[in-house]
């Protein structure tokens, strides 16, 4: 786009939804910069980036002062405004229909029950507070129900979530379902259909999903040397 800048996104790679806003301008090539924000570090909740999200998350997109957040808008709006295939978010009303289906549906569904698991495995131990085991069973029993609806309800005989193309439907499930990775956990393990679903998408997306998830293969090789 003829006068524009290259896009600014701020990321923290260990979040999913960051990712999936990573590949998608990557695997795109749409002309971006990134700006790191480790959470991990309390940086987004400086007083400039405070100004820039109120709301202290991320991903944060700046298209040349146009600033947006929250990861299904963001990836929606660059579907929409620069030059992509439009298997991510098709025209045709019906289709987009779809993906809006499910977008709508994985916030509290795979996002929240994929993270959950992550976060009792992983993220709490390594603040010093243990695994509750009632809570860790619950987690991995509401993403097993979530990976059920995803098989049966989404995929179904389809080679992606949303019809014949990877969308974004897929993006943003597939780096909700790497994170408990993280652990060496693959919750995919014992689903060949949502296992071939995988490897369909990481095939799809090519380099950027290996790039993208480094920090989750680093993570699992730390965690796993320790066991």
């Amino acid at each position: 786009m003829a006068g524009r800048q290259a896009v600014k996104a701020y990321l923290d790679l260990l979040s999913q939804p960051c990712r999936a806003v990573l590949i998608f301008l990557k695997h795109n090539k749409i002309p971006h910069t990134v700006e790191l924000v480790a959470l991990r570090k309390g940086q987004h909740k400086t007083p400039e980036f405070s100004k820039l999200n109120p709301m202290q998350k991320v991903p944060v997109l700046d298209d040349n002062g146009f600033v947006l957040t929250e990861s299904d808008a963001i990836l929606k709006y660059l579907a929409t405004t620069y030059n992509v295939p439009d298997h991510w978010y098709p025209k045709l009303p019906e289709k987009r229909a779809r993906v809006d289906e499910y977008t709508a549906w994985h916030h509290v569904n795979t996002r929240m029950h994929a993270a959950t698991v992550f976060l009792q495995e992983v993220i709490f131990p390594n603040m010093g507070q243990p695994t509750n085991p009632a809570k860790f069973k619950k987690a991995l029993t509401d993403l097993d129900g979530t990976l059920d609806m995803l098989e049966n309800m989404f995929l179904k005989r389809k080679p992606f979530l949303c019809g014949d193309d990877i969308s974004l439907a897929d993006l943003l499930a597939v780096c909700e379902l790497m994170q408990p990775m993280c652990s060496g956990r693959d919750v995919l393990k014992d689903r060949p259909k949502l296992l071939s679903w995988r490897s369909r998408v990481q095939s799809a997306l090519s380099d950027s999903f290996d790039e993208a998830h480094s920090v989750v293969y680093q993570i699992r090789q730390k965690f796993t040397a320790k066991l």
